[in-house]
Parts: C-alpha cells; structure tokens; sequence
C-alpha cells in the first residue's frame, strides 16, 4: 500500500511509544512491592468536578445530543469570554471564540486556514512536537530554533528577527510550554510579537497551560497585545476534562468565518455533551475546585523540582505553569551506565519501575541531554518517585 508522503513526514509520538513499553512493564510488576510509577503522560490525575459531570448526566438525559453550530455553543462562547474578562481582565468577545474538538483541532484548523505549502513557521526547540506536526500536516515546515536556560527555553525578539526569511509566515509559540513549563517572559512576547507585526506575519500561541500558571509576573493572556493575536486553550488542562475533547480558539473577526468553514467540513462541531458540560466549569463552585487544585499542583512543583536537583538532575528554570519538569539528565545518567535521555528513560523504567519522557520528542538541539517529568501525579506517587530516585542513584 502506497502512503502520502505528508503521512510519511509525521515522526512516531515518542511519548506514546515509550507509554506502550512502560504498560507492558506495569503488567509484569502489579502486585510487587514497587508498581510502576507514570510521570511520563501530561494528564491531569484529577478529573472533572461535580457540577461538570452533573451537566453531562442532565444532557443526555435530556436529549441535548444533536449536532450544535460549527462554532460552538453560544452559551458557551459567551462563558469563555467572561473567563477572559474576570481571570486575566481581557476583553475578548464572543464573537471571535470558536470552539473546538480539543486544542489539537483548533491548532489544525489554525495551520490550515493560515498556511500555504512552503510557508516557514518559526518555533523553540525544545516545544511540544504535535505542533511541528500540525505545521507539517498543513504542508508547511517547521522551523525549530534552539534555545537556552537563560532564555527560558523560549524564543526571543533578537531570533526571530534573525531567523526570519522570505517564506516566514509566522510564530508558533507555547506559554508556558510543554516539555519545560516555562513561559515566555511579558515584555519579550511583547516584543516578539513587535517583530512579527511589523513583517506582516501571524503569532500564533498555545496558552493550554495559562490556567495552571503559579507567578504572577507571567499569568497573563497574550490576546492583550492586540485582536491581531490568535490563541489556542483548552479545557484539558486547567479544566481537567482531557478525555471529554473539548478546546477552543481565538482569533481575528476576519479569521471566524473562514475557520467557520473549515470546521463544518473536517468536524461539524465538538462534542455537544462535552459543551453543555463545560458551561459549569465556570461556575464559582468549579472554580474554586480548579483553584484549588492549582495550589496542589503548584505544591506538588516545590516538592518535586528541588528533590529532582539534589540528586543530580538539575532543573536550569524552575517551571512557573503547567506541570513539567524539563530535567538534564546527563550526570545521573553516566552514573548509571548509559547514555542519553532516551536510553536513561528505559534504564529507570527496568531499574526503578518509573516512567518518564526522553527529550527526543521535542526537538533536536541538546534534546538527548534532557528527560520530561510530569508531576500531575499525586504527592505520594511523587514522593514514592524520588524516593526509588535515591535509592538508584545513591
């Protein structure tokens, strides 16, 4: 069977690859006095709250199952647009919030309403490989520019400006960011979206981890900058309802009827249930369980990256959002024997029964260096991690 060659320039998901391998060793260690421990997928342990499951329940059983407006639920619409309004003091109306089929829907009715074959779009590396993906799936390339601790493993104006050529069309950014929970600095994407502006060119931003931001100084929507600004959010994470498929995207009043389009024939809508049921996230009840929740995940970050640095896996910016520690994992990794992330990846799954994510994923510039731990586990599993950490490596 002959394959596209677009499917053929998609790389595996690495993240799934090594998932596969750690649920098989977890089968062969249940039971025994060390369990396998995932610190490797970035999902949430906690799922949604009441009112959320509470709303699904009352949608089907009344029946609200038929398809709704390619946009989105109006009522819906509206919510997210008051979200904007009381958490970050942003007006963004309505009428240019369209929801999706998740954030991965939103990033590819993005990639395809904005990119033409050959276009560049300028990213970080490291930064979340589906999004190089969505790019490439757009007949567009990808664009990794390697970055450093002190940048904040994100880009800055001075780059862009550098790596921008004649087929540039853009910026895909990501804050915070998935592999390194770190966000970009306010006056530096302010500055970079100066850059991108003045060559007639798109900022695009994943801000799915915006609602999980710990420091004040970086909590803020870039939709501030300007209508010119297009967003992609979710209610994955902060929301905590991942498997219900539910994001959705802000973008210019010119962009909404040309995503309208692309929406009615690639996905008709998202989940009718799923958007009856994201109405009570923003309930103050919902809220403040989100609230909470955020606190523990933040504790659950000062627990973990200190105790991650002491051993030898240094942690260069402490993460300010999501729930990601972007480790270098060379010192511990020659301790034990191997060498690289991905072979240190396995090493800890055979020795410590722990799973985590080997860089390669996110990019090539120093990737083999570093290892992804996800901390949206509980504190116990947590602590039972850096305990069999020690153990292993002394």
């Amino acid at each position: 069977m002959k394959f596209s060659t677009r499917a053929e320039r998609i790389d595996p998901f690495y993240v799934m690859e090594v998932a596969k391998a750690a649920q098989q060793m977890a089968r062969e260690v249940a039971g025994t006095r060390e369990p396998m421990i995932f610190l490797n997928i970035g999902e949430p342990d906690f799922t949604a709250p009441p009112l959320v499951v509470e709303a699904a329940e009352r949608t089907v059983r009344d029946g609200l199952t038929q398809y709704t407006n390619s946009l989105g639920l109006d009522a819906l619409r509206e919510r997210i647009s008051g979200w904007y309004a009381t958490r970050f003091g942003v007006d963004v109306p309505a009428r240019r919030i369209v929801v999706t089929a998740g954030a991965s829907a939103a990033l590819q009715l993005a990639c395809l309403a904005l990119i033409d074959a050959g276009d560049e779009i300028l990213m970080p590396d490291p930064s979340y490989p589906c999004n190089r993906h969505f790019v490439s799936a757009a007949e567009g390339k990808a664009v990794l520019i390697p970055t450093t601790a002190e940048e904040r493993f994100q880009l800055s104006a001075a780059k862009v400006e550098a790596a921008w050529g004649p087929k540039t069309r853009g910026v895909l950014l990501a804050s915070p960011s998935n592999p390194t929970g770190t966000s970009i600095a306010p006056e530096e994407l302010r500055a970079i979206h100066e850059v991108v502006r003045a060559k007639g060119g798109l900022t695009v931003i994943d801000e799915i981890y915006l609602g999980l931001s710990y420091e004040e100084h970086f909590g803020h929507s870039a939709l501030a900058l300007g209508d010119d600004i297009i967003s992609i959010n979710s209610f994955s994470k902060y929301f905590n309802m991942t498997g219900w498929r539910l994001g959705w995207m802000v973008v210019p009043d010119a962009m909404v009827p040309v995503v309208e389009r692309l929406a009615q024939n690639l996905f008709i809508c998202a989940s009718t249930v799923s958007q009856h049921a994201a109405l009570a996230c923003f309930e103050a009840e919902s809220i403040a369980e989100y609230e909470r929740r955020r606190a523990e995940f933040k504790a659950r970050r000062d627990f973990f990256i200190p105790a991650l640095n002491q051993l030898g896996l240094s942690v260069p910016v402490m993460p300010d959002g999501a729930f990601y520690a972007w480790a270098d994992c060379t010192q511990v990794a020659h301790k034990l024997g191997v060498e690289g992330s991905w072979d240190f990846a396995f090493e800890l799954m055979r020795r410590a029964h722990l799973a985590i994510t080997p860089g390669r994923d996110f990019g090539t510039d120093q990737t083999a260096r570093f290892v992804r731990f996800s901390t949206a586990n509980s504190m116990a599993q947590l602590q039972e991690a850096a305990a069999r950490l020690k153990a292993l490596i002394g």
